[in-house]
């Protein structure tokens, strides 16, 4: 079953992405060649029109290939013959593809479970946020100007600035229960022994809350999406810092495990929590993926869009011969960094 869900998760992902490239490119009167599913030799296929649709041996990866994507093609229905923003609007489809099964999954989620919410339930004792005057009901909104919407936005914060002093922004409910008073406190975290941590000292339940009405629904469903993709951003900006190291980054071997514990673990709550989980698995996944897809680097979609964006700029494409070398390049490298992820997930698996 583990291994079922996580092919399940990894196809779903990539049909996604795929599909953002496809359908945009058959909107825009683009030919595409094959629409695949997975890596490696064709387990099935067929033929439908122009296209061939096809499963491959392994679920990490697909594509979308069009007519004319890489090299120059006299046919009208070619990639290459069509007006730059057609070409940046299939480019871009596929992360924004992900993206939006990001939101729909959180939206799901949010319907089935509710949110994590940053009210607190206390203060504990000894510690900064007590000193400050905060207290049980208090709602933090903001830290050094950064929005705080969902709990989980507080201990991202805190992961990434253990020590900063902060500008905690909250809101305190008056007596009549409904209007709420804003207030300031500036704090430095306080390193505790029991914990190893730097803490600011407050408590939180923890318990997600159900949302009120559909705007709530609406609100913290999209947020699910984007918190993940504020968390891809900063993760990548840590990778740039030397604050994550490889034993940090999951390849597709290492996916599998989690995947596969995940399983194991949320099977006994209920087949309603097992697919609950998979969804934020997917929320996190998708996400990333789309964020990983948009950076400028060749190969990626987002290194087509750098050199579609510089033939708006310039108003004349970039030579097809030389930004294939380029892309040839980048996927060169980017092969070279799979193996290298796909080694460490092994070494970590079965030799640590």
């Amino acid at each position: 079953m583990s291994i079922i869900a996580a092919v399940l998760v990894f196809g779903l992902i990539i049909l996604i992405h795929e599909f953002g490239h496809f359908i945009v490119a058959k909107k825009c009167g683009i030919g595409v060649v094959e629409f695949s599913i997975g890596m490696g030799p064709r387990l099935w296929s067929t033929e439908k029109g122009e296209t061939r649709y096809s499963i491959k041996a392994f679920p990490f990866g697909g594509s979308c290939m069009m007519l004319g994507e890489d090299e120059n093609e006299s046919n009208p229905k070619a990639f290459n013959n069509k007006p730059v923003w057609a070409r940046i609007a299939v480019v871009a489809a596929g992360p924004i593809f992900n993206f939006i099964l990001a939101f729909l999954f959180g939206i799901v989620i949010v319907c089935a479970a509710g949110y994590d919410s940053p009210q607190l339930i206390g203060v504990s004792d000894g510690f900064p946020a007590q000193e400050q005057g905060m207290e049980a009901g208090d709602r933090i909104t903001k830290l050094n100007n950064e929005p705080v919407v969902v709990y989980r936005d507080i201990t991202l914060y805190m992961l990434l600035h253990p020590t900063e002093t902060i500008k905690v922004e909250y809101e305190r409910p008056l007596e009549d229960g409904k209007t709420m008073e804003k207030r300031t406190a500036v704090i430095t975290p306080k390193y505790s022994e029991e914990t190893g941590t730097y803490m600011l000292g407050i408590m939180v339940s923890g318990q997600y809350r159900p949302a009120n009405g559909l705007a709530e629904i609406l609100k913290y469903g999209a947020y699910e999406g984007i918190y993940c993709i504020k968390t891809a951003i900063k993760s990548i900006g840590m990778m740039f810092r030397g604050q994550v190291g490889m034993d940090d980054m999951a390849g597709p071997v290492r996916m599998v495990s989690i995947i596969d514990d995940t399983v194991k673990e949320t099977i006994p709550y209920g087949i309603e929590t097992v697919i609950l989980t998979l969804m934020n698995l997917c929320i996190l996944l998708s996400s990333s993926l789309g964020v990983m897809n948009l950076l400028p680097v060749p190969a990626l979609d987002g290194g087509r869009l750098v050199f579609l964006f510089l033939e708006v700029v310039r108003g004349k494409p970039i030579d097809k011969e030389k930004e294939g070398m380029v892309h040839m390049a980048g996927m060169a490298l980017l092969m070279g960094l799979m193996l290298l992820v796909l080694f460490n997930d092994i070494s970590l698996l079965f030799f640590k």
